[in-house]
């Protein structure tokens, strides 16, 4: 696959992130907490053109959680209502840096176990909180989700992690072609400009897929760059809780999944059916419908 080519008509994977860690009813009331919102919400991206679903579990308090069971009634719960969606696993070190209760997720079995799992290269400061990620942390992930045959989703927030993503793949911890998401707009790590896309665009491994996601106000700018340059995206209310930042407008995942696929038509990149993800980012196929 090129890099960076404007003129490229491939079809798009969107991939929804659509809890988080951060997003409380208080900041949006659309923002899905109890597993039944969750899998509804699923459904409606899948729907509207969202192949990836990035899941992050909460608790009866709606606070995130590793809970194991939770976590498993979660995917039981999404692999039911749509069979063929890729589960992405979040393995998240901004509350926990166990990495046996990070990485729970790993462990499950059957239907339970996801297609793909994030895992950060580095370190970084949001705004009000840090995210540590070890390097022994990373190394141990990476060997476990290779181990069990479950697709990185290498996250990016800066140049110095795809630095590192290089040395998974030179130490036989992460195969290629690596699937990777560039976060871009968080104050601690890279902005969200074409210059600074561009840049981690050359570091990346020949081969690479991309996708990129915008933190809050810069979601849709980075999602835009990342269409025209023949990239995928992120999108969701994890990032970004507003479908006008100017006006304040609550925004919902679905409102926000729509607006990528009407953009990405315009450039003549149909969104991606599941099957054309599977294959494209080499995943097995499933059964069913949804």
């Amino acid at each position: 696959m090129i890099k960076s080519n404007p003129i490229v008509r491939e079809p798009v994977i969107i991939n929804a992130a659509i809890t988080g860690i951060v997003p409380t009813k208080d900041d949006t009331p659309h923002v899905p907490i109890t597993i039944a919102e969750i899998a509804a919400d699923v459904e409606a991206v899948a729907e509207a053109g969202a192949v990836i679903v990035h899941l992050h579990p909460r608790d009866g308090n709606g606070k995130p959680t590793c809970d194991s069971e939770i976590y498993q009634r979660l995917i039981g719960t999404v692999r039911a209502r749509c069979p063929q969606i890729i589960i992405c696993a979040s393995c998240s070190g901004r509350i926990k840096s166990d990495v046996d209760v990070r990485g729970v997720a790993l462990t499950f079995e059957g239907d339970l176990k996801p297609d793909m799992a994030s895992l950060t290269c580095g370190s970084m400061n949001f705004p009000h909180q840090a995210s540590v990620n070890t390097p022994q942390t990373i190394i141990e992930l990476a060997r476990r989700m290779k181990d069990r045959g479950i697709k990185p989703e290498v996250e990016v927030f800066e140049p110095g992690m795809i630095n590192y993503a290089c040395y998974l793949i030179r130490n036989n911890l992460v195969d290629e072609p690596i699937y990777v998401n560039m976060l871009l707009g968080n104050l601690g790590t890279s902005p969200a400009t074409a210059a600074s896309l561009s840049h981690m665009l050359d570091l990346l491994p020949d081969g690479s897929l991309w996708s990129v996601a915008g933190i809050g106000r810069y979601q849709l700018t980075a999602n835009t760059l990342a269409l025209a340059m023949g990239g995928h995206v992120r999108v969701g209310l994890e990032d970004n809780p507003y479908y006008d930042w100017g006006k304040r407008t609550p925004a919902t995942n679905r409102m926000l999944v729509e607006r990528v696929v009407r953009i990405a038509g315009e450039l003549g990149r149909p969104p991606a059916t599941p099957q054309q993800a599977r294959e494209i980012i080499g995943l097995p196929t499933r059964g069913g419908s949804g």
